[in-house]
């Protein structure tokens, strides 16, 4: 690769981890790595940093690429925007001041496209209907990155799992109920009849990789997902029998206003593969399997 210094913003959190770990093994490549905590290359909260003091920090680091993992999925309504709204766009904004040259790859969410007609796939060029504030704000975070002059690409990622899925997202969920409880108890949700297209966050970090080395200029928008719909449910079951949980699954009828709203996601990745070369070289069970045996400790399969 010719650029050499990629700095990873939200490098402590699910995908930002993965996306780290993967950054490093690029050939040439020196991963700086920037959260809110102390002790980064880069310590900053997107969400109130001052543009001009997130553009010193960016000089005196000088990336070639700028990766922006940080984000938040849950939440009030007004951190849902500093961060996902706000934070792209002041990063836009410092690096167009002290990085005009570098190229940023930012993390966008499929709940920027809102409902979807049952049995369609998703373009790029679909229209965006966020249903709620998350989506919502995730979507401004889009239009600054694109609207913004730099060398920029968004990822818009569908339903990434895989190891290290926090507990705030279903999947992640489902796998702490299923390690604690009874093997023959119930495990209580909301309704799982919605299909997503999941995909495993390995390949979303494959993606990065290619994102931050493929010459460009690149689409301001590329999908990343599985190119397939899956029902929830399937996804419950196969992650109850992966943690042995013989028990019943009792959906309440409920679930998150999103779920009730966008019953249908899936994503069309052609462009991926023309744009970056990428396609998902993992399968759901292979996310889960890696979901399960971090949350558990144990191999799927094997109950305590």
């Amino acid at each position: 690769m010719t650029r050499r210094r990629v700095l990873v913003l939200g490098c402590g959190g699910f995908l930002g981890g993965t996306v780290t770990a993967r950054l490093s093994e690029l050939p040439g490549a020196r991963v700086l790595r920037g959260g809110r905590s102390p002790g980064h290359d880069l310590t900053a909260d997107l969400a109130t940093v001052p543009v001009h003091t997130l553009a010193r920090d960016l000089a005196a680091l000088g990336p070639d690429v700028v990766v922006d993992c940080a984000g938040l999925v849950g939440g009030p309504a007004t951190a849902l925007c500093e961060v996902n709204a706000r934070g792209p766009a002041a990063l836009c904004e410092a690096m167009a001041l002290a990085a005009p040259s570098a190229r940023l790859v930012h993390l966008g969410s499929a709940a920027e496209y809102g409902a979807a007609e049952p049995g369609t796939a998703l373009t790029e060029s679909a229209a965006t209907r966020p249903t709620g504030v998350y989506g919502a704000a995730k979507l401004a975070g889009t239009l600054a990155v694109a609207g913004s002059g730099l060398d920029a690409v968004v990822l818009r990622v569908f339903n990434p799992v895989g190891a290290g899925a926090p507990a705030s997202g279903l999947p992640g969920r489902l796998a702490t109920a299923f390690r604690d409880a009874p093997g023959d108890g119930t495990v209580r949700t909301g309704s799982l009849a919605a299909h997503r297209d999941f995909v495993h966050v390995r390949d979303v970090a494959e993606a990065v990789a290619l994102a931050v080395t493929t010459p460009g200029p690149l689409p301001p928008v590329v999908n990343i997902g599985s190119g397939r719909a899956t029902q929830v449910r399937t996804l419950a079951r196969e992650l109850a029998e992966l943690s042995g949980f013989g028990g019943r699954i009792e959906e309440s009828g409920g679930g998150s206003e999103r779920s009730a709203e966008v019953s249908w996601h899936q994503a069309d990745i052609a462009l991926a593969a023309s744009a970056l070369g990428w396609r998902p070289a993992r399968t759901l069970r292979d996310a889960l399997t890696a979901l399960w045996e971090t949350a558990s400790g144990r191999p799927a399969g094997v109950t305590p």
